[in-house]
C-alpha cells in the first residue's frame, strides 16, 4: 500500500510529465523549464519521504525488539519461579516445625531465592505481584499503541459476609483460582498489595472486559454463594492512553461498584 503522503512526490511527476509533454508539442522553452522543476520537486519529495519512511521503520523495530527482549525477560522468570517453587515444595520437611533459612552467600534470602525473583510474585495466591503488574501494564499499552489494539484493566475486590453485614476478605487462594480458570493465556493476573487483584487483558475492548470479568464472577459464585465481587474496569484507548491515567479510571470505576451492596460491575467513563 502507498503512503498517502509519497503521493505527492507522484503527484510532482505527473506534472512534470504533463508539462514536458505540452512543452515538446508546443516547443515552449519556459514550459520545458517548468516540467524539469517539477520532475526536479517529485525526486526530491520522494527521496525525503523514503527517508522519513525507514526511519519510522526502523524506529518501530527497535520499539518490537526491546518489548519482544522485556517480554522474553519475563517468560524467563516465570519459568524460574515455577522450577524453584517446585523444587521448595519437593523439598519441604515433613514435620511442623519451620524450615531454616538457608544462607548462601549470595544476597539470596530464604531458600535461597533471589529476593528480585520473589519480588515479581504474590506468595500467597502464585499469582504475580503489583511491581510485575506496573511492569507489564507499560509494556502492553506501549505494543497496543503502536499496533492500534485495545487493552483492558479490571481491579477486582472479592469479600465474604456482606449478607450478614460483616463483610472479610475473601480467601484469596480461592479467588486467585477462580481467575485462573477463567483467563487466556494472554492475559495478566496479579494481586496487589492491598489485597485486591488486577488484570491486563490483551487486544479486549470495553465489552469483551465485561464478560471476561462476568465468567470470573460466575466461577467464583458457583464455587462460594456467600461472595461478593466488585469490578471496575478501565480501557485503552478509549478512557485513557497513559498507564497512570488508565489505572486512576480504573480505581474510580472500582470505586463506584463498591457502593452496591451486590456483586456490581462498573466500567470507566471517557472524559
Amino acid at each position: 500500500m502507498i503512503d498517502r503522503r509519497s503521493l505527492l512526490g507522484l503527484w510532482a511527476g505527473v506534472v512534470g510529465l504533463t508539462l514536458g509533454v505540452l512543452a515538446a508539442v508546443l516547443d515552449n522553452a519556459p514550459m520545458a523549464v517548468l516540467a524539469g522543476a517539477a520532475a526536479l520537486g517529485g525526486g526530491l519529495v520522494a527521496l525525503w519521504m523514503g527517508g522519513t519512511l525507514r526511519e519510522a521503520e526502523e524506529s518501530e523495530r527497535r520499539a518490537d525488539e526491546r518489548l519482544q527482549a522485556i517480554q522474553r525477560e519475563l517468560q524467563e522468570t516465570v519459568e524460574q519461579l515455577s522450577a524453584e517453587r517446585r523444587a521448595r515444595t519437593e523439598t519441604l520437611p515433613t514435620s511442623a516445625a519451620a524450615p531454616a533459612p538457608v544462607e548462601t552467600g549470595h544476597g539470596l534470602g530464604t531458600h535461597g531465592v533471589d529476593p528480585r525473583t520473589e519480588a515479581l510474585t504474590d506468595p500467597t495466591t502464585g499469582l504475580f505481584s503489583e511491581a510485575y503488574f506496573k511492569v507489564a501494564l507499560d509494556a502492553r499499552i506501549s505494543a497496543a499503541r503502536r499496533h492500534l489494539r485495545p487493552v483492558a484493566v479490571v481491579l477486582l475486590e472479592v469479600v465474604t459476609g456482606l449478607d450478614a453485614g460483616e463483610a472479610h476478605v475473601a480467601d484469596p487462594i480461592e479467588v486467585s483460582r477462580g481467575i485462573k480458570k477463567t483467563l487466556r493465556d494472554a492475559d495478566t493476573a496479579c494481586r496487589m498489595d492491598d489485597g485486591n487483584f488486577a488484570l491486563v487483558l490483551e487486544d479486549t475492548p470495553e465489552n469483551g472486559a465485561v464478560w471476561t470479568v462476568e465468567r470470573v464472577r460466575r466461577c467464583l459464585s458457583s464455587d462460594n454463594h456467600d461472595q461478593t465481587m466488585w469490578a471496575g474496569i478501565a480501557c485503552y484507548p478509549a478512557h485513557a492512553f497513559s498507564t497512570d491515567e488508565l489505572l486512576d479510571q480504573a480505581v474510580a470505576a472500582l470505586a463506584a461498584a463498591k457502593e452496591w451492596k451486590q456483586d456490581r460491575i462498573e466500567v470507566a467513563v471517557a472524559d
